[in-house]
């Protein structure tokens, strides 16, 4: 999916259903699609086991809103988030929302809010039901937003290693016959006459087939590293304009 920095977000995180670890990954990962404008977090903060997020809301400008419990065993903070962002798509001037949460209860949300136009980004555990992430124009997983690691980086010589962050994309998911099959068809969809696509349109197209296709759920940190680990698929690099932009397109071999 193209990034559009452009788009105006409200951001509604479920407490009860994600963990509050990478509360900075998330707001890193929702900033490439869009700008908060709205940030707030739905949970009952009386609860002992919410207090791992209030130490990160002032950190990061997330508003909290209060939801008892009235019922065991029901989640109320679910309702709240639902009404407020039906409030939200009626007078919050927002181009899309993006939703936190591995709770299924969202998918109804999720589809309506699409309905009226706006862009739906889901955020949630691999755990979450099929049914929520079809519902969004993209989902991401948590677990491939815990990127950053320590290592040990090489100094020059008689110096000694110092220890250094760097990105590591850690695989939930394998590239097996049903990815490449997904990929395959989707070229062959949309391909022209000598079978060849450029490379953001099949992502594209992959992305409406699977919202929460994402090269990084197989260690790979783009769609280009991911397709040339595929060896049926051929990559075509070609260059155009005064500064010989390089644009990559494919096709099945």
């Amino acid at each position: 999916m193209e990034t559009t920095r452009e788009l105006r977000l409200a951001v509604l995180i479920d407490a009860d259903n994600v963990p509050y670890a990478n509360v900075k990954g998330m707001l890193e990962e929702i900033a490439i699609y869009g700008t908060p404008t709205f940030k707030r977090i739905y949970g009952d903060w009386t609860k002992p086991t919410l207090s791992g997020w209030k130490t990160v809301l002032l950190e990061n400008a997330i508003t909290p809103v209060q939801q008892y419990s009235y019922t065991t065993g029901k989640n109320s903070s679910d309702s709240a988030l639902i009404i407020d962002a039906m409030d939200i798509l009626y007078t919050g001037n927002v181009d899309g929302f993006c939703i936190v949460s591995s709770d299924s209860d969202f998918t109804r949300l999720a589809t309506r809010l699409r309905e009226a136009g706006m862009k739906v980004f889901g955020i949630g555990e691999k755990k979450t039901p099929s049914a929520f992430i079809a519902a969004c124009n993209k989902f991401i997983y948590i677990e491939i937003l815990k990127k950053e690691v320590k290592a040990e980086v090489p100094m020059l010589e008689n110096s000694k290693s110092v220890p250094a962050t760097k990105e590591e994309v850690t695989p939930v998911a394998k590239i097996d016959k049903g990815l490449i099959k997904l990929i395959s068809e989707s070229i062959n969809d949309i391909a022209d006459e000598d079978g060849w696509i450029f490379l953001g349109v099949l992502g594209n197209m992959i992305l409406k087939k699977r919202p929460e296709f994402d090269p990084r759920n197989y260690g790979h940190k783009k769609l280009l590293d991911l397709i040339r680990s595929i060896k049926t698929i051929e990559v075509d690099e070609r260059h155009s304009g005064k500064n010989n932009i390089s644009h990559f397109y494919v096709k099945v071999k």
